[in-house]
């Protein structure tokens, strides 16, 4: 969480610089739900195991969007990617999750 930085609109600068990446560095935004589309839905396919792990990303997109407000992601470098699920707090902050994917 960053305190008192939600005053001013979250932009990919403002987020290299807060995680302390190169200004140089490489970012995409994309939306929440492109981001969970292959993971967060059901396919006739899945078995058991993995239609629980669906239950779990869809419950953590609930959880995000029942406690943050304007959402964004963003996907910073290729191949090795940093991921961060950022938003407002109800109490002004900003907050949110981080992960890495990687791409081949």
């Amino acid at each position: 969480m960053w305190s008192n930085q939600a005053q001013e609109p979250m932009t990919p600068q403002k987020l290299l610089q807060l995680t302390g990446h190169s200004p140089e560095t490489s970012v995409e935004e994309v939306e929440l739900d492109y981001l969970f589309r292959n993971c967060a839905q059901e396919k006739e396919w899945h078995d058991e195991i993995q239609k629980q792990n669906v239950q779990k990303y869809q419950s953590l997109v609930k959880t995000l969007k029942d406690n943050l407000i304007d959402i964004q992601v963003y996907r910073i470098d290729t191949i090795s990617i940093d991921v961060y699920i950022v938003g407002k707090t109800s109490s002004g902050d900003l907050a949110g999750i981080s992960t890495k994917v990687v791409e081949t």
